[in-house]
């Protein structure tokens, strides 16, 4: 008889009580074998159930090899060593690595690090990158603190918004936590927050309205901290949805940003499914800053991915598929790509660049920036 992961869930929660929601979101993301990262099945792309930029073109690996090169540059042209967060299919990764082998020198100094904690998506990954690049350049870890203190840039493309999160509410003005309990089907219950909820609020100068739900991702914080203290000199280049504290905390997200895919279709219902489903929250990237800076990483700028690519010259790319490719319906076809990945998701993701050990860099897909406060 096959084991369902909402038994397991069910059976831990009515012996031992209620869950927070940052333990239930856990085991539905990464509980061994059954949870939604840890089980075999495909999870991007048309069979999937979301989609990624590097899914749709080339053009987002090779226009943001064009960044790294740059910053390989600003760190001194030695030994450079860029470590992926959740490499996904493993296309961003190939992408990145066909384009930087035509810079002879960047290619023969480079490292590239894959941290990923999910043995089928490792697998996933291994399958799309091939034996060839793997053993040129390419190493499994499943933490950072495995990998040698190092110089070069912490890329994590869509990895944030998959950290478990816990959600808390503000009722006559005292902060609670959102538990998980089961009566019948899951349902939520509340406890007062512990203090470093409180807190995280308190360290941003956030102040909940009453009967406004949010999410509070711990897991960043210590992730942030952990990448500095890894990383000697260079840069930490985070792209992910979300917004700054300033409207992440406007009433329209009073009811929080959990939102689950399954299928290509979106909901808001993280209790159906358990195990089938990604779960996800917005980042808060006025959060990410904020704490980057007490661990000793400087803020170089944010912006969304629109402005990003068009700053590292995606419409020279866009003239240069026009120029060269002779088929006017592929030509179509990548523009409609390229396209999405400049309004909808282009709009919709953020990138943030920090640094450390840099004296004011100049990096090109910062050209035009956006207040983060």
């Amino acid at each position: 008889m096959e084991t369902l992961l909402s038994d397991i869930i069910k059976n831990k929660i009515l012996e031992e009580g209620p869950l927070s929601f940052h333990d239930f979101m856990e085991m539905a993301l990464y509980y061994p074998d059954l949870g939604y990262y840890s089980s075999s099945p495909d999870k991007i792309g048309k069979h999937g159930d979301y989609y990624t930029s590097p899914y749709f073109t080339n053009v987002f690996g090779n226009v943001l090899a064009k960044q790294l090169e740059e910053m390989w540059l600003l760190t001194g042209k030695k030994n450079f060593t860029i470590v992926e967060y959740g490499a996904g299919m493993g296309s961003l990764c190939v992408d990145i690595l066909r384009r930087l082998k035509h810079s002879k020198k960047l290619y023969e100094n480079l490292n590239y690090c894959i941290i990923e904690k999910s043995e089928a998506m490792r697998q996933n990954e291994k399958k799309i990158i091939g034996p060839d690049l793997i053993n040129e350049k390419i190493v499994w870890y499943d933490s950072i603190e495995e990998i040698p203190s190092f110089t070069g840039c912490v890329l994590a493309n869509e990895v944030l918004d998959n950290f478990s999160v816990h959600k808390v509410i503000m009722k006559q003005n005292e902060l609670k936590e959102i538990f998980v309990d089961y009566e019948k089907g899951f349902i939520e219950v509340l406890k007062p927050a512990p203090d470093d909820l409180k807190e995280y609020f308190a360290a941003l100068g956030i102040e909940l309205p009453n009967d406004f739900c949010a999410e509070v991702n711990l897991e960043a914080i210590d992730w942030i901290e952990r990448i500095s203290s890894s990383l000697e000199k260079g840069f930490v280049l985070t792209i992910d949805y979300g917004y700054p504290s300033s409207e992440l905390f406007q009433s329209y997200h009073r009811l929080g940003t959990i939102v689950c895919y399954n299928k290509h279709t979106v909901n808001d219902l993280p209790y159906d499914n358990i195990g089938q489903q990604d779960i996800t929250a917005h980042v808060n990237f006025s959060a990410l800053k904020f704490w980057g800076a007490k661990h000793g990483l400087s803020n170089c700028g944010f912006t969304n991915q629109s402005q990003f690519l068009l700053g590292l010259g995606l419409t020279e790319h866009l003239r240069k598929l026009e120029e060269h490719e002779k088929n006017s319906f592929e030509v179509r076809k990548k523009l409609m790509l390229l396209h999405t990945l400049l309004m909808s998701m282009g709009k919709k993701f953020k990138v943030l660049i920090q640094q450390k050990e840099l004296k004011n860099p100049f990096l090109s897909g910062l050209q035009f920036c956006e207040p983060l406060i």
